[in-house]
Formats: structure tokens, sequence, C-alpha cells
């Protein structure tokens, strides 16, 4: 990182990670073109796990390598008259695979527990009836940087 007054402690870009509302998958496909797409997710117990359809382009990708990285962004606010923005950030380099069984059960969960916790009841049922049409990756984190201007 070039701005290491900006570096944030594992702790704090952990926090991002956890209160982020979406981030944006990167990957790249087998002709070496890049591609960014956001994503709901949820962190748990180190891993970001994502759900998806059975077929697309993120997952042809991650066939062919499957190296990722997912940034999210936290509190931003524009500071006009500084010409300058106040922000937090971080990015997590990993590498990325399906999950199955329990752990894709645990996930999906996840998920409800983030996005519809007031629906739980509801969430489980609609977890058991798309859970064949759903795939969940897990993005296995090997490192994490995060920054800010605060």
């Amino acid at each position: 990182m070039r701005r290491k007054d900006r570096q944030l402690s594992d702790d704090e870009t952990i926090s991002i990670i956890e209160k982020g509302e979406y981030g944006i998958l990167s990957t790249v496909s087998s002709g070496n073109e890049p591609y960014g797409v956001p994503l709901n997710y949820c962190f748990i117990d180190g891993n970001i796990y994502f759900h998806c359809a059975l077929e697309g382009k993120k997952l042809d990708n991650m066939a062919s390598n499957a190296n990722v990285s997912f940034c999210v962004v936290g509190e931003t606010k524009i500071q006009p008259e500084k010409f300058s923005t106040k922000f937090e950030s971080c990015i997590v380099f990993g590498t990325a695979k399906e999950v199955t069984g329990e752990e894709k059960q645990m996930a999906l969960e996840g998920l409800i527990e983030k996005y519809s916790r007031q629906f739980n009841a509801d969430g489980l049922e609609y977890i058991e009836k798309a859970h064949e049409k759903t795939k969940v990756i897990k993005i296995v984190s090997e490192s994490f940087t995060g920054k800010a201007k605060r």
C-alpha cells in the first residue's frame, strides 16, 4: 500500500467487511478479460460467502482461475470544498470455491441473517425452495488490506 498513513488495522478492516452492504467481486476470464460484479455477501469465520445462479460469467471465470479479489466500500463522505472524499474500504484477496451441504446451508442462513433478519422463518422456507437452484461460493481469504481517509 502506497499510503501507509491510511492503512487500517486488521480489526478495522474486518469491521468494514462485517458492516458492508455489498462488495465487488473481481475475476479474470480464461482469455484474461477482467470482470467485476457487485454482490451481496456474508462474512463467517473469516470467509466471504455469496450465492448465485447455477451458471454464468463469474462461475466460468472462477472455473478457469479461482483467484479473486473482493472490494468493500464502507462509509464515504464527499468533501467538495476540499476536492476530496472521506472514505473507508478494503480489498480481500483469496481463492473462490463452491461449497455444498451443511456449509452451503450455513452460508445461506448467514445471508438471511444479514439482509432479512426480521423475516427469518420466511427466509428459511425460501432457502428450502431455492436450494437446488442456487450455488454458494466461498472466498477463502489469503490476505486483505484496509484503507481510510477520515
